[in-house]
């Protein structure tokens, strides 16, 4: 939520000043996010000591960033929330940090990556973890705190949290889905937002529809909807449900068709080699027409339906395992060693879902860059704990989630559709139409293959495999992501 470059020794003598949104004393500088939903609050009564709070704006429980300094020492903290990361770097008596990992860009290079993380990206064995794919670039995990002296910078995490481990048995009378709509509708009421003009990621799913659902509850005096329109039959039924939503909650609504901003696409952040996070999303292209669509509106908050598999799961705690991931056979031998390692140096468990504060990471700071907040009504702290107590029979098949769609009044096809959405068309489409032609350039030349994390001759006969095939196949776009990630950094 903020950027700060700190220089040790302006903090013997702090005389802060704000200008033009900036804080500086000294050589030193800290900045919000330009987000109209963020406060900056500085306390320097008790100077030489100076903190510095990033919040939400907003009464219940908000997501925030607090920096506590006094001389010889940075101290750094996060909140539960996790709704953009805070990527930290500290060397020579400075400390650099960002939401945005392309601010620390000098201090990035391609020839001193964590092995581990790389194998991590490369196998789809992403973990929730301090650890980035860049040595001495840390992020800072929900509840973590990070110091930093002359000594160095030092990252440490807090104890897992606390979670309902078995469901319970619901009170006679006790009706789950009005309790889970008066829960979910007060959580978004929370908001953020001054003007109250927000937007709504609508997929036509049961998660994003509770979402609209419960914005449309809340009442707010201007609602956009938006969502990517995957193409083909899943496509034209997709697009049914859409504007069965938008027009039950009288949403003024913006459909993109995601085949044409489809991952490598000319145009797009890959494909103008714009400095970006080389482990974000592989639709980055497609979402990103819908931030630039929400920000042209004036959304200041978006909403989306992000966590709603997570909550509805069995969660980890009880029986569930890793899936084993699917072969790479074009990982070189250092990922192959660094494979042995994937479990190390993990954060405890979180308040939110994993999977969740891990899309947050790749997802959010897209938003921030737009001017749009994200809010994940549906993991939010008291959402998280209603929903590990209620019964598994509610959450199978997201069977409350279901309920609460037909009870209003939409029709089946939309509570429970034959054919859910999926990508996998539009990333086929990526991979065929621009990713090979990027992975004919790498072959020529290639980060990854030529420190030993991806195996050079494998990768070739991939590449001749792949215009036969039917189907591109799809961990090819991990390996080119992270390639074009790495070189836009460079």
């Amino acid at each position: 939520m903020l950027s700060m470059r700190l220089r040790l020794t302006d903090l013997q003598d702090p005389k802060w000043s704000s200008h033009g949104g900036r804080w500086i004393n000294g050589e030193s500088w800290i900045e919000p996010a330009n987000v109209s939903t963020l406060v900056m609050e500085v306390n320097d009564d008790q100077a030489p000591r100076v903190r510095v709070r990033v919040k939400e704006c907003k009464r219940d429980e908000a997501d925030f960033v607090e920096l506590t300094m006094k001389p010889g020492q940075a101290c750094l903290s996060a909140g539960v929330l996790g709704t953009a990361p805070l990527y930290l770097t500290g060397k020579a008596g400075e400390l650099h940090a960002s939401w945005d990992l392309t601010m620390l860009r000098p201090h990035l290079r391609a020839d001193c990556l964590v092995s581990r993380v790389v194998a991590r990206t490369l196998t789809r064995q992403h973990r929730y973890t301090s650890e980035t794919l860049f040595e001495g670039v840390y992020r800072l995990t929900e509840r973590a705190s990070a110091t930093f002296t002359t000594s160095g910078l030092s990252i440490h995490y807090p104890e897992p949290a606390e979670h309902v481990l078995e469901p319970r048995t619901l009170r006679p009378g006790v009706d789950p889905l009005a309790a889970l709509h008066e829960l979910l509708t007060d959580v978004i009421r929370q908001a953020p937002t001054a003007t109250g003009c927000v937007g709504v990621e609508l997929s036509g799913g049961a998660d994003s529809g509770n979402v609209a659902l419960a914005v449309k509850a809340a009442r707010f005096p201007e609602v956009h909807s938006f969502g990517l329109l995957v193409g083909g039959s899943t496509g034209r039924q997709q697009s049914e449900r859409r504007r069965a939503f938008a027009e039950h909650c009288d949403f003024r609504d913006t459909a993109i068709p995601a085949m044409q901003h489809p991952p490598f696409c000319h145009g797009g952040v890959r494909a103008l080699r714009k400095p970006h996070d080389p482990a974000g999303a592989f639709y980055q292209e497609a979402f990103d027409v819908v931030r630039e669509q929400a920000a042209a509106r004036w959304c200041e908050v978006m909403f989306t339906g992000s966590g709603g598999d997570e909550i509805n799961a069995h969660h980890s705690r009880t029986q569930a395992e890793l899936p084993t991931p699917e072969p790479v056979p074009w990982l070189g031998s250092k990922a192959v060693r660094a494979l042995a390692e994937v479990n190390e140096h993990l954060a405890p468990i979180p308040v939110l879902p994993v999977p969740t504060l891990m899309a947050f990471g790749m997802h959010n700071p897209g938003f921030l860059r737009a001017g749009v907040w994200p809010v994940s009504p549906l993991v939010h702290p008291r959402i998280v704990r209603f929903m590990e107590q209620l019964p598994h029979e509610h959450k199978r098949a997201k069977a409350l989630f279901r309920e609460r769609i037909r009870r209003a009044g939409l029709p089946e096809w939309v509570a429970e559709p034959a054919e859910p959405e999926n990508f996998l068309a539009v990333l086929e489409k990526g991979l065929r139409s621009y990713g090979l032609p990027v992975l004919d350039d790498m072959l020529k030349e290639s980060i990854l293959v030529d420190v030993g994390y991806v195996d050079g001759k494998a990768l070739a006969e991939a590449r001749r495999d792949a215009d036969a095939a039917a189907v591109v196949p799809d961990l090819l776009c991990d390996v080119l992501a992270l390639e074009v990630g790495l070189r836009s950094l460079m």
